[in-house]
């Protein structure tokens, strides 16, 4: 894994917070890398993800939302979260000027990222990847969360467990197909929320995560062509491609 440089930014309401910038030699994109609700950037998950995507030529900016930099337990409000975004991905495009940005995250960090991107245009940002995109809370199924992704007119990335209890993939599947050539939909065969699979798969944790990162980087190589898709036709105008399973 390259060296990972320390970095600090600010954030509106007066916070300023933590990130990590990993850079591997001849990188090719910029993932600004959010973290999950119960997690900070620190976490075995996020440091894992960030090795294997280097490995592979995807510099990653990792960085800390105020609550967690604080040491709280609570997340921070939604506009404080998205905030944290939107000055994560200026902090990252300053840091790597050049780089073609994408943004996402684990959970948590995935939803507000595209809260953000839905809010106002985010520059220079060239698609989102959510590592497992919590569309509703555990036991309680419904998409009121996906709701904003109507308003995000970017290439999206949905890495999916079958096993997910925060995303139900007979609600999420409809969602991706609603979003037409925005979405596309990798699903990952009995994984959970965290990615954890079972014996059964064949398949340990470290050998599903390098899936992952193998699956986002394909993805973000063709996002050229994608955005000439939607280019040539109306958002949502047409189906989502049938989801590939790993």
């Amino acid at each position: 894994m390259p060296a990972v440089e320390q970095l600090r930014f600010g954030v509106e309401r007066g916070f300023e917070v933590s990130a990590l910038l990993s850079m591997p030699a001849k990188a090719r994109q910029l993932l600004v890398l959010a973290h999950g609700a119960g997690t900070g950037m620190n976490h075995p998950f996020m440091e894992q993800l960030a090795g294997e995507l280097a490995s592979r030529g995807v510099a990653t900016f990792r960085y800390q939302f105020p609550y967690m930099e604080e040491q709280r337990r609570i997340p921070d409000a939604s506009a404080v979260l998205t905030a944290t975004v939107v000055a994560a991905v200026r902090a990252a495009a300053e840091a790597a000027p050049g780089l073609p940005l994408l943004a996402g995250g684990k959970s948590m960090g995935g939803r507000m990222t595209s809260q953000a991107a839905a809010q106002q245009p985010l520059n220079g940002l060239r698609g989102l990847v959510f590592f497992g995109f919590p569309l509703h809370p555990p036991n309680r199924p419904g998409t009121k969360r996906a709701d904003h992704l109507s308003q995000v007119n970017l290439p999206m990335l949905f890495l999916q467990g079958t096993r997910d209890a925060l995303a139900d993939l007979q609600l999420l599947r409809p969602v991706c197909a609603r979003l037409g050539p925005r979405a596309a939909l990798h699903v990952i065969e009995t994984a959970d929320h965290s990615f954890h699979v079972l014996k059964s798969s064949g398949r340990n944790d470290a050998e599903v995560l390098r899936g992952l990162a193998e699956s986002a980087v394909s993805w973000a190589e063709g996002i050229e062509q994608i955005q000439s898709k939607l280019a040539q036709s109306p958002l949502g105008a047409e189906p989502a491609k049938k989801p590939r399973r790993n």
